[in-house]
């Protein structure tokens, strides 16, 4: 069994079959909509505008969130889930095991509209998957390494496989938040 294919299929599927096509024509309010209060939610917003105790990002736009992340967490927009997963699930590992540009929380370049914000996933998630479409099976045996932290010992298997999870839902989520849009608005 060509395990590579398959890891690269899962994610696919979703992406090219439900993630994107759903996502396509997204407004500018429906990448900032938050069905709770503006102070209840975490976004991408103008730099010095930012509700959370914390926001990251470099240029004109950054990302709220705190740390530790408080219980019960802020509602997040499709803007703050498409940072993250841009930033945090894609890029990251795209630096780190594949080579590509540095993406950290601090320093990214958020997008402050839909187009922006879809292009940069667009841009991370061809990245990591081409990385991933060239891992053999030795190398998805292979420990992941210091880049993951106490996960070192794990498999690239372990974290592609974790990657997709993480893609998944919280593509679902975004999904979700654009029928909640539609059905209020």
């Amino acid at each position: 069994m060509d395990w590579t294919a398959q890891l690269v299929d899962q994610l696919d599927f979703h992406w090219n079959g439900q993630l994107r096509p759903r996502l396509g024509g997204m407004t500018d309010d429906e990448y900032h909509f938050s069905p709770a209060a503006d102070e209840r939610t975490w976004d991408v917003r103008p730099r010095g505008t930012g509700t959370a105790p914390m926001q990251g990002g470099e240029g004109e736009y950054t990302i709220d969130f705190e740390f530790p992340e408080p219980v019960p967490a802020p509602l997040t927009t499709i803007a703050w889930r498409i940072g993250h997963v841009v930033v945090g699930v894609l890029g990251a590992r795209w630096h780190s095991h594949f080579g590509g540009p540095p993406h950290d929380y601090m320093t990214h370049t958020y997008a402050g509209d839909a187009a922006g914000g879809l292009a940069q996933l667009d841009r991370t998630y061809a990245g990591w998957m081409e990385g991933v479409r060239a891992l053999d099976a030795e190398a998805l045996a292979a420990p992941v390494g210091e880049a993951e932290g106490p996960w070192a010992e794990y498999s690239m298997a372990a974290l592609v496989l974790h990657i997709n999870r993480e893609v998944i839902h919280h593509g679902a989520e975004m999904c979700l938040l654009r029928d909640v849009h539609a059905h209020t608005h």
